[in-house]
């Protein structure tokens, strides 16, 4: 019973030099991916009603907006390349 409040963060790439890297935030109420920041569109896109209208309001805070697209340099990039370091390249 009761609500359920989530966030996932994820970091995508397909190329060994992590040139495509791309970082996702999906936030996910009841199960539901209401909202995401995508950091290759570089925006908030809403999924329902309460997303859209979130979605133009974060979209307005464009610190906010460059700060989460500097995370594919500040997380994404430093973790994938100590995984590539201590699992990756060993299989």
């Amino acid at each position: 019973d009761g609500d359920h409040l989530s966030m996932q963060a994820w970091c995508y790439w397909n190329k060994d030099d992590l040139s495509d890297m791309e970082s996702i935030r999906s936030y996910i109420f009841n199960k539901i991916n209401y909202i995401e920041f995508n950091s290759t569109l570089g925006k908030f896109v809403g999924y329902t009603k309460l997303g859209i209208y979130n979605a133009d309001i974060f979209n307005k805070d464009t610190a906010q907006l460059q700060a989460l697209k500097a995370e594919v340099e500040t997380v994404c990039k430093p973790n994938v390349e100590g995984y590539y370091s201590v699992v990756l390249s060993k299989t």
